[in-house]
This record gives structure tokens, C-alpha cells and sequence, in this order.
């Protein structure tokens, strides 16, 4: 028998109706009695009332026992049909004591017992005793070894006051505790919830976490109510205090166990600690142009966040040995005071029998996540090897490639891993892997950016460079540089005649033979179309120097054989060397470039040196500014289009003009080579109106054929735009086109806007007026600033090629731009890149949010037929 089990005080009910006899157990705070069937005790007479009398518990005063009051009517206070009698006697209530006789009508009564000295097995069988009176009087042979039944006349007189004080708000029933304390420290009143949930709380009182610190709380507070926390064992409640001063009482109510809150605001804390570290992570991978960094950076701000001994950032790779798929640790972060382990993770095969299983899992997208213990002998020695007693991985993917994991990992304890923690990785994962991605992407980008995709040559930009690094390491007085500028002679009638594609697998024949002519030292880059530059460092001879000149004339002389076709070309290179002459790249090549001219003019398929005799005028261009001035009449000069397209939708939205020269013997001249002679001949006035006109004339064309309408964009040159009768010109070119004005767009560098700031605004606004649009042209190269042009009433900004093409090369750059894109747009500007080349650079601008884009990567500049085709594709 159970420590003091048979000294409980245990209550019961015999119920006597026309069904019969049964024995009840009072367990519960509280019973109605009636017919009705919802009745906790049901009275089977039809002449008892539906609910005819409720039974309450009521505590002893001073003790944990309790006994029962019965009361006539039902919970309402409606009273019974027959009235309530008992030992005879009618009442309205009435303490119960141990052999009282109920009765509710003629044929129904209750009898109510109180006994002690039974354990729980012989209360229970006793519940099932048909004449209880035998069992009391130990007539009953079986249960002749239970010690004789004690009745006890339990007298409620001295505590029915306090009894019905409390049965007034119903302490006795509810499911809450409620405890009283006197200022002493003595427990007053305990509830029967009280004593079921604390039982040991009278005892040991205020050495009770419920009552521990409560009477110093109560004097330390200024009101006599407040709420508190309390913890039990390793259960949490919320406690409401009240202090009553007219009778020096401390009353508690325990309002409601919060465990489960409590740790649910643990793990939102968490959570929250997490998806900061998760934001501040995203934040290292997406601003820190330094990837390494970066990374050191997030997991730093992950293990913080987590608590862990370690974060590892694993990579995939071929075994430097045996090939085998492999894995590395790329990143490692230890909390303050823990080992690092970098030197246990490097080229493990996951052929070996403790990583089989990862490689699996991971390849698969799922997650490893277990205690160490839990896993197989094999991955046990291999992680027992670094200390680790728990872990959480999770794989590293860019698209459906998986080139590794990252992994949280504890050595001092056996840890649960929280889903936060793992729906954490996952994101911490691909944000890592989106960086890797960009990383990827910018390699690319730089790499293109720096070389010739065509040719794998280096470019100009990487040529620039490479010329400027070497003029940097000369050191001996004795030692100087040379640079030679090479173009092919009859490149033009191949490429019309054949075709582009025999023209772009010539160039890269030629590239090659000139490769393997130079020297190991030597560099070769495109310089642009069928241009090469060549840097020769560390010279001290010239004879040398003509040599490697002849050998590649002559390697270029040789038969090219290409798609079945036996071809033959020539070139001329043009010298230039490190001098008081050339001091620096820049003039270097400049010179180099004269000298090649001079070549040409000297019969072709030769070589010259640069001679301070060439920085007079070129005969080349005293020719060109002859022939220009019949260009017009002779039907020379041309319009091409280069489409503008929306970055979002991308539809065209404008076209550029841009003039084109066809000259009869040398081809198509840029207008970088024939504009300044136009400027500095005056042409340029005549030349720019014949481009506006015929800029408006295929606008409205265009128009009329029924295709969408879009602005037609025409750069003013600094002449251009300075002549008096700007305003007059347009008015009249309008009117004899019938192009509305909304539908042309003038374009003015940024040069030429800052260069007299009063006129430009004055000449801007007549401009404005007409209701034509204005845009700044290659903004950035004028060094002027946005505050500074925003008093002029320009609508678009048009952001200079030389960024976009330095955006891989120069974390500065993309800064720059956004921080144009940024305030051009708080001005109400409309941005547009030019010179878009690189899809990773239209990424980059629709990720800024400029507005529009102008490229080779969307179009080449087009002839009017070709326009138009693309034109017609946007109305399909």
C-alpha cells in the first residue's frame, strides 16, 4: 500500500431510485442531480424535478480536506418541484455529514458517506458494494483485513461563513489554483485545484517557487495587484498576485500555464536573431565586391547567430590525384577559443566509405542532420576525427549543379537542430550560391570585357593596360618599348565578297600567325575591326625590332585557306618607340597609328617608323576634309538606326541617327575620323541640317506605313548647336516633314552643355518651348554633376558607353552608374544606357531600374531597310 494512501479522506453517494441501488464516488467539485439525462447524477422518477439539486465542494478551513454542501434548485437558483429533505427534515441546503439520508421524493433518496483507512483498490470495489452498510460495519468477510471504517462528522458550523464567502466566485470549482497567504508566511487556503496541481505546497510554503519572493514582491510593488512569472520545475506559469490590507492576506491565482508560450517566444527570438544574421549575410554577399570576404563575412554573422563551435562552407572538386569527386573545406568560422579543423577537411573523396552516403543525399537536395552517435561507425570515425558530436548540412546549388555544402557544426554537446536553423541554411545556402554565381558571372564579364571574343586577343582596354604596366617596370636607361599598329590591306573586299563569317575565321588565322611570329614576351591585341597592336618590351636594338616587322609581313603573306576559298592579303604596320617623342601609352600608340598611315601612303605591305615629320597634318586627312565637301552632293553621307529599347518590355521605343560616311575607295569612314574635320572645316552646319532633315523624313515615313510611333534621336554637334538659327532650322525642317515635334529628340553632349552654361540654358528652353524632346549625351565624361545640369530642361540622360564598358573591371563603376540612375531619376530624367554589349550588363541595369538600353547587344546600328524589318517584327 502506498505511502499514507488510507489516510485520505474519501466521499462517498448511494443512490436508491426505481432503477435500483449504485454507488458514486465524489471526485469532482461539483454535481447536478435530476431526471434529465445531461445531469451529472441521474434520478430515475418522474417525479423528481429535471434538475432538482447540485452538490458543491467545499474546503475545510485550516486543511486540505473538503466535504460537500447540497443545495435545492438547479444552477440558476430555480428551486426543485418537491423541495429537498434531509434526515427528514425539509431545507434549502445543508452541509453533508458522513450518514446523512437524502430525500427527493417518496421513492428516491441518497445516502453520503465520508470514510478513511481504504486504499484506492478497496474504495473502488467498495463503489460496487450493493449494501455499503455491511462493508462500513466490516460484516463483509473478504474485506475482513481492511481496518475498521472511520465515520467522521466532519462540522462545517465554524467555517460556513468562509465556505460561502468563497462559493460565491466559485473558488472551490474552477480548474485555476488559488492559494492565500497570511503576511507571515503561512498558507490561509488552498483550493482544491491548488492541491491537486502543488500537493506539497502547504508544507513547504514559502519555500514553494509559487509563494518563493512573493511576500517582498507585494511590499516592493506600488499597487496592490500585479502579475508574475513563476517556474516549476519545468513548467511555467503566470501568476496574478493580489494583495488584500483589510485582512492582511496575500491572494494567488495561477492565470494559466505558459510553457509552451514561453518557448515558443524562445524560438521566435531565435528565429528573428536568425533571419537577421540571414539579411545581414545577404547583405556582406551582395555589397562586398570581394567574394572571399564575403563569405567570411556571412558565415561569421550565421555562427553568431546560431550559438555553434563552427561553420564550414564546403566546395566540389576532382581529386588532385586519383580524379575522383572530392570535397574541400573553402571557408571556415570558429567561435572564440575553438580549433580550427581546416587541415582534417581537404580532398576527401566521397568514394570513401564514411561520405558515400552525404554525396547521395546532398546531390539530391537534402539535408544531413543527426547527432554523430546516430550515424554509421565508418562517418563516425571520420567525423569523431574533427570532434564533432552534431551537425546540420545542406547542399550548395547553382541551378542543378551541386558544387557543395555549407554546414553548421557542434562539438561540445549533442545539439537539436531547429527547423529556423535549417530553413535558415537553405536561404544562407542560396544566397552563398547566387554570389558564387555573380562571381562567376563578373569573371566572365571581365574577362570579356578585356579580351576580343572573336580572336581571344586582349583588347584595347587590356592592351592600354599591359602598355602601361610595362613603361612602369623599365628600369635600365638602355632599355626601351616599342609599339606597332597593324591593319590588313583588302581585309574590306573580302569581308563584302565572302561574307562575315570567312571575314571572322580570317581574323583569327591572322591573330594566330601573328602569335606565333612574336616573341614569348610579346603581346598582340585587337584593336578594333581589322586593327592589331603589338607591345615588344625590353628592347635595346632596332634591328630586332624590323625583324619581328618583316616576319609578319611576310607570315602574312602566305596563302589563307578558308570554307574552300585561297586567299591572299597583305598589311602595314606603323613603329613607334619609348621616347622623348612617345612619352607615355597614350602618345605611344598615337604615333604608331601615324606611322601606319604613312605606311599605306608608301605603297602598303610595308613597315615605317614614326618620325616627328608626321605630327604635321596627315596628307591622309587633308584628302578626306577634300573629298567631304562633295560628299553630300555626290550622295556619300548616310543615316543608320540603332534601335532604343525598353528595358522591361523590350519594345523599341526611338532610334538613334547616327551619319555614316561611304567613301568611294576607303569604305564606310566613321564619323569619329570625319566629324572634327567637319567641325573644324565649318561643314558641319550644312551636314547636320541634311541629318536632321532625313532623320524626320524616315520618321514620319515610318508613321504613315502604320508602325507604332517612336521619337527619332539626332546628335547636335557643338557647331550645330551654337549656330544662330537652330530654332528657325527645326521649325521650318518640322514643318516641311509634318513630323510632329514630340516625336524628335535632340541629343547635345555633356561637354557641350557646361561648356557656356548661360547660353545652353536660354538655348535649351527655346528648344523646350517648340515642344521637342532634349537629352544629354555621354553624361559622365564632362565632369560636371546632375546639381549642376538640373537647372536645364533636358527629359532624357543618356548614361556614356565608357562606364558601361569599365563595369566589370571597376567596382566603382557600378556605383557610379546606379548613383546616376538614382538621382537622374529624382530629377525626372529619363536614363538610358548606351553601349550594351554583355547580357551581365543589361542584368545589372534592369536590376537598377534604368529605363531604357542602346547596344550591340540588342542592335547594331541598322540601314533603313533593316530598320524597318525590326520595326514590322514589333507589330507581329
Amino acid at each position: 500500500m502506498e505511502g499514507n494512501e488510507t489516510e485520505k479522506i474519501r466521499h462517498l453517494l448511494v443512490v436508491q431510485d426505481p432503477k435500483g441501488q449504485r454507488t458514486l464516488p465524489l471526485l469532482e467539485a461539483t454535481y447536478s442531480l435530476g431526471r434529465d439525462l445531461r445531469n451529472a447524477i441521474v434520478l430515475y422518477s418522474p417525479s423528481v424535478s429535471r434538475q432538482h439539486a447540485i452538490l458543491l465542494r467545499v474546503t475545510i478551513p485550516n486543511t486540505d480536506q473538503y466535504g460537500f454542501r447540497i443545495i435545492d434548485g438547479n444552477f440558476q437558483g430555480k428551486k426543485s418541484t418537491n423541495g429537498l429533505s434531509v434526515n427528514g427534515h425539509k431545507c434549502l441546503h445543508h452541509n453533508l455529514q458522513n450518514g446523512d439520508v437524502i430525500a427527493f421524493d417518496s421513492h428516491t433518496q441518497a445516502k453520503y458517506y465520508v470514510i478513511t483507512n481504504l486504499s484506492k483498490q478497496i474504495f473502488s470495489e467498495s463503489c460496487g458494494t450493493g449494501d455499503l452498510s455491511n462493508f462500513l460495519s466490516g460484516k463483509v468477510n473478504s474485506l475482513s483485513h481492511v481496518s475498521k471504517a472511520i465515520m467522521e462528522n466532519i462540522n462545517f458550523e465554524a467555517a460556513s461563513e468562509t465556505a460561502l464567502a468563497r462559493l460565491a466566485s466559485f473558488p472551490e470549482l474552477i480548474p485555476n489554483a488559488i492559494i492565500e497567504m497570511d503576511l507571515a508566511g503561512r498558507v490561509t487556503y488552498l483550493n482544491p485545484a491548488a492541491v491537486a496541481q502543488f500537493p506539497n505546497l502547504r508544507q513547504i510554503a514559502q519555500e514553494h517557487p509559487i509563494l518563493t519572493q512573493l511576500l517582498t514582491a507585494v511590499k516592493n510593488q506600488a499597487q496592490n495587484s500585479f502579475v508574475r512569472e513563476v517556474t516549476v520545475g519545468n513548467q511555467i506559469f503566470e501568476q496574478s498576485v493580489h494583495y488584500l490590507p483589510e485582512s492582511n492576506l496575500i491572494r494567488t491565482f495561477i492565470i494559466r500555464e505558459i510553457t509552451e508560450q514561453k518557448q515558443a517566444e524562445l524560438e521566435l527570438k531565435q528565429r528573428d536573431r536568425l533571419l537577421q544574421a540571414v539579411a545581414e549575410a545577404a547583405n556582406y554577399l551582395l555589397a562586398e565586391m570581394n567574394y572571399d570576404l564575403a563569405i567570411e563575412k556571412a558565415l561569421a554573422a550565421l555562427g553568431e547567430a546560431t550559438n555553434v563551435e563552427r561553420v564550414y562552407l564546403f566546395q566540389n572538386h576532382p581529386h588532385p590525384v586519383s580524379g575522383e569527386m572530392s570535397i574541400s573545406m573553402q571557408c571556415e568560422w570558429i567561435k572564440s577559443g575553438a580549433e580550427t579543423s581546416h587541415s582534417h577537411w581537404q580532398n576527401q573523396s566521397y568514394q570513401t566509405p564514411g561520405l558515400e552516403r552525404w554525396y547521395s543525399k546532398l546531390f539530391q537536395g537534402e539535408t544531413i542532420s543527426d547527432f554523430t552517435q546516430i550515424f554509421s561507425p565508418e562517418e563516425q570515425k571520420l567525423l569523431m576525427g574533427d570532434n564533432i558530436k552534431s551537425l546540420l548540412f545542406v547542399p550548395l546549388r547553382l541551378e542543378t549543379q551541386f558544387w557543395g555544402c555549407l554546414g553548421l557544426v557542434e562539438c561540445k554537446s549533442e545539439r537539436y537542430w531547429s527547423k529556423h536553423e535549417e530553413s535558415s541554411l537553405i536561404t544562407m545556402a542560396a544566397s552563398i550560391s547566387g554570389a558564387r554565381q555573380r562571381q562567376q558571372v563578373e569573371e566572365k564579364i571581365r574577362y570579356q570585357a578585356m579580351h576580343d571574343l572573336l580572336t581571344g586577343l586582349p583588347n584595347r582596354l587590356r592592351f592600354n593596360d599591359i602598355l602601361n604596366q610595362g613603361i612602369q617596370k623599365i628600369i635600365q636607361p638602355e632599355e626601351s618599348i616599342a609599339v606597332m599598329f597593324l591593319d590588313l590591306d583588302r581585309f574590306k573586299i573580302i569581308n563584302d565578297t565572302l561574307g562575315h563569317t570567312v571575314g571572322d575565321d580570317l581574323l583569327k588565322i591572322v591573330a594566330q600567325r601573328i602569335r606565333d611570329t612574336i616573341r614569348i614576351e610579346d603581346v598582340v591585341a585587337r584593336w578594333g575591326g581589322d586593327e592589331f597592336t603589338i607591345f615588344l618590351p625590353r628592347v635595346t636594338e632596332i634591328p630586332p625590332i624590323i625583324q619581328i616587322a618583316k616576319n609578319i609581313l611576310q607570315t602574312l603573306e602566305d596563302a589563307f585557306y578558308i570554307n574552300g576559298h585561297e586567299l591572299y592579303i597583305s598589311s602595314s604596320i606603323g613603329i613607334a618607340l619609348l621616347g622623348k617623342d612617345s612619352p607615355d601609352a597614350e602618345t605611344l600608340i598615337q604615333h604608331a597609328d601615324a606611322a601606319l598611315y604613312y605606311a599605306k601612303n608608301q605603297g602598303r605591305n610595308n613597315y615605317q617608323f614614326y618620325k616627328e615629320s608626321l605630327s604635321q597634318k596627315n596628307p591622309e586627312l587633308l584628302k578626306l576634309e577634300k573629298n567631304l565637301r562633295h560628299a553630300m552632293k555626290r550622295k556619300e553621307l548616310m543615316l543608320y538606326y540603332q534601335p532604343r529599347v525598353n528595358i522591361t518590355t523590350g519594345k523599341i521605343t526611338g532610334m538613334e541617327a547616327l551619319l555614316r560616311w561611304n567613301h568611294p575607295e576607303m569604305g564606310v569612314i566613321s564619323p569619329a575620323v570625319f566629324i572634327p574635320l567637319a567641325e573644324k572645316s565649318g561643314l558641319i552646319i550644312s551636314i547636320g541640317e541634311w541629318a536632321l532633315r532625313q532623320a524626320c523624313i524616315q520618321n514620319k515615313a515610318w508613321q504613315d506605313a502604320g508602325y507604332q510611333p517612336i521619337t527619332i534621336a539626332v546628335n547636335l554637334s557643338p557647331g550645330q548647336f551654337r549656330q544662330p538659327k537652330l530654332v528657325e532650322i527645326l521649325t521650318d525642317i518640322l514643318t516641311e516633314t509634318q513630323l510632329k515635334p514630340e516625336f524628335l529628340e535632340l541629343e547635345i553632349t555633356e561637354t557641350t552643355a557646361i561648356a557656356d552654361i548661360n547660353f545652353t540654358t536660354v538655348a535649351l528652353q527655346n528648344l523646350a518651348e517648340m515642344g521637342l524632346l532634349l537629352s544629354i549625351d555621354d553624361f559622365g565624361t564632362g565632369y560636371s554633376s546632375l546639381n549642376r545640369l538640373k537647372v536645364l530642361p533636358f527629359h532624357n540622360l543618356k548614361i556614356d558607353q565608357s562606364f558601361i564598358r569599365e563595369l566589370t573591371t571597376d567596382p566603382k563603376v557600378a556605383h557610379i552608374i546606379q548613383a546616376i540612375v538614382t538621382l537622374g531619376q529624382s530629377l525626372g530624367l529619363r536614363l538610358i544606357a548606351e553601349g550594351v554589349e554583355h547580357p551581365a550588363e543589361l542584368e545589372f541595369l534592369r536590376s537598377i531600374h534604368c529605363d531604357e538600353v542602346q547596344g550591340y547587344l540588342l542592335y547594331r546600328p541598322l540601314s533603313v531597310e533593316q530598320a524597318t524589318e525590326a520595326l514590322k517584327n514589333e507589330n507581329k
